[in-house]
């Protein structure tokens, strides 16, 4: 091909010549890529021979080691095809072109059981009365930097390696003992899971028990993960209502909706506060055994009770109850941690000792070790006395301020642990049209609307969370919230 034909070439392909500046990538890789591109988009036909590399050297004055290098990397990937008689492009399949970002029906088709997930309403800015987030400022950062720097001094590189599947066996270990003094839970360390926080172990839970279709009953008004992880695995939801002894199962709903999953929050349920009352918790678990069901206990905030001893876990009520126990340190410890744990019964653990070594992978080992040491040198169990009386506190605080300046009907919900109070309001004041404006002022209260999957005309309200907000802002916040309360009620 002679000077000019090279020429001819070069422009087709450069609109604009290659940039001399650094920031813009070498030469080569420039060349490269503007080649690449005149390949997939047509302007360089299938078939068609490349101007020899000394001559588009010339054309496109830059050196001819900068044209070899470019062709040999393109010739690597598939995109042309070098012989004795030069470089020609290869012949590739073209896709159609993608249609706008809006244009929906351009994009490949998500799994149709994502459709039922709905999006929760965030706010990053906003910050205060979020409920489910622990006092971050409280929390002992010398005494937890000691236990890394330990768990890093005691094992070494070798933990910058994958680890156990199921976690690290130091603190499988502490967690079963803490669990059995704390919790009463029956269990030994190899039944214990170490997830990646509560959404994994619930998803994990949805993956080793059920098929797609098979029913699912979980609270409602109740935690949003537990819906999204079972919608998720395609599962069928059959929202149960709760009331203020916790769960309600009708005498029918065994018979004529059978659950292959039951969600319940026993200890405290979130975000109404109820706890399931002792008689329902043995007959939930003798129906689970009549009819070959599993209930995932979640045992959310369990270990901050603010009001008589704590409730012991539902697990531990029966030997060899089919009961999964869920728990995490989000809130006991801190939410970018992501560790949790999934406690398996007994009977489950040789059909799932193979699955769950396939499908899970060792890491986080540090975190983990260090977790143990925070656990066994009694740095947890100290952190979270202190915590309980701070949050016990806190909720005073709040309690006394909605008292005083809540200047519309309501009624408290719950309230004898965790980190947040719920507020039932009328149905003339829209608890979701609150929460949005709320936003505009730096707060993050929760509606209660929106836990359910079937609301009623009770749950309307407002989930106040206290534990990451100073007791001395909870007067002025509530205020604020009262009169966006009253702008927003309805005639």
């Amino acid at each position: 091909m002679n000077s000019r034909n090279s020429a001819l070439s070069a422009q087709v392909v450069f609109e604009t010549p290659l940039s001399a500046d650094r920031a813009d990538g070498p030469l080569q890789r420039q060349l490269h890529l503007r080649l690449k591109d005149a390949i997939l988009d047509g302007r360089l036909a299938p078939g068609s021979r490349l101007p020899g590399s000394r001559a588009l050297a010339e054309a496109l004055g830059v050196s001819r080691n900068t044209v070899t290098a470019a062709y040999e990397h393109l010739a690597a990937e598939g995109y042309v095809q070098q012989d004795r008689q030069g470089t020609a492009v290869a012949t590739l399949s073209r896709p159609a072109p993608m249609k706008t970002a809006r244009d929906t029906t351009a994009l490949p088709v998500a799994a149709r059981r994502l459709a039922q997930i709905r999006a929760t309403p965030r706010s990053e800015a906003a910050s205060a009365l979020r409920p489910g987030v622990p006092a971050l400022s409280q929390f002992p950062l010398a005494a937890w930097r000691r236990a890394y720097d330990q768990a890093i001094r005691r094992a070494g590189p070798a933990a910058l390696g994958y680890g156990v599947p199921t976690g690290e066996p130091a603190l499988r270990s502490a967690i079963a003992r803490h669990l059995a003094v704390a919790r009463g839970v029956r269990c030994e360390p190899a039944q214990i899971v170490i997830t990646e926080g509560t959404q994994e172990a619930l998803s994990l839970c949805v993956r080793l028990l059920t098929n797609p279709g098979d029913a699912a009953w979980v609270e409602d008004p109740g935690y949003r993960g537990a819906k999204v992880a079972m919608q998720g695995g395609d599962l069928r939801l059959l929202p149960m209502r709760v009331d203020a002894d916790g769960l309600v199962v009708g005498g029918s709903d065994w018979q004529t909706q059978p659950p292959r999953l039951v969600y319940t929050s026993p200890s405290h349920q979130y975000p109404t506060g109820a706890v399931l009352t002792v008689a329902r918790r043995l007959e939930l678990i003798a129906q689970a055994q009549r009819h070959g069901a599993w209930i995932i206990e979640d045992d959310y905030d369990s270990e901050f009770r603010h009001t008589g001893e704590p409730i012991g876990a539902m697990q531990g009520l029966l030997a060899q109850a089919p009961v999964l126990y869920v728990g995490s340190f989000s809130k006991t410890m801190f939410p970018s941690l992501r560790l949790g744990f999934l406690v398996l019964p007994q009977a489950l653990l040789p059909v799932l000792q193979t699955p769950l070594e396939e499908l899970l992978r060792g890491g986080h080992r540090y975190e983990q070790l260090a977790m143990a040491e925070f656990i066994e040198g009694g740095q947890f169990s100290r952190h979270l006395g202190r915590m309980r009386r701070l949050y016990r506190e806190r909720q005073q605080a709040l309690r006394e301020a909605l008292t005083r300046h809540l200047r519309v009907p309501h009624s408290i919900a719950g309230g004898y642990c965790g980190l947040h109070l719920t507020v039932r309001l009328p149905p003339a004041y829209p608890d979701q049209q609150i929460a949005q404006a709320a936003q505009r002022y730096g707060m993050a209260p929760g509606a209660l609307s929106a836990f359910a999957l079937q609301p009623l005309p009770q749950d309307n309200g407002l989930v106040l969370g206290y534990g990451n907000t100073s007791a001395e802002l909870f007067e002025p916040l509530v205020q604020r919230l009262s009169r966006l309360a009253q702008a927003a009620k309805t005639a």
